[in-house]
């Protein structure tokens, strides 16, 4: 799994259109926290479950690249920790190119417990929307 900081992950997604990028946080921090543009949804658990099913979540992906595991596939996360497990799941199922965004969307925890202000997607400026 490569691991590349959000403006280089931007910067990938830019120069490799047919990258699938995958949001797996759940759905409320998806539609609520905000998302990058044109970023799928697919939660790696959810809300009250709070447990990952890898095979469904694999199952998802590879119907979203059409059976193609060579197909790159950037996951972002909160903070980046969802992806790595998520990612695992993917390599062991086969997929070729799979890329975790370091910091994720909202980045790590500072000094008071709060998120953005240290790294992250939002924190480096990139565009993001918000329901």
């Amino acid at each position: 799994m490569k691991h590349l900081l959000p403006k280089e992950a931007h910067a990938f997604l830019s120069q490799h259109p047919d990258a699938l990028f995958l949001d797996v946080r759940m759905e409320l921090e998806y539609l609520y926290v905000g998302h990058p543009p044109g970023v799928l949804h697919l939660s790696w658990y959810e809300y009250p479950e709070m447990e990952a099913q890898p095979e469904r979540f694999v199952a998802q992906v590879r119907r979203e690249v059409d059976g193609d595991l060579s197909r790159p596939v950037v996951l972002i996360c909160r903070s980046g920790a969802r992806t790595v497990a998520a990612g695992q799941a993917l390599e062991a199922a086969g997929f070729a190119e799979v890329i975790n965004v370091l910091h994720g969307f909202e980045g790590d925890l500072d000094e008071n417990f709060q998120r953005g202000r240290l790294n992250g997607w939002r924190h480096d400026g990139l565009p993001w929307e918000q329901m």
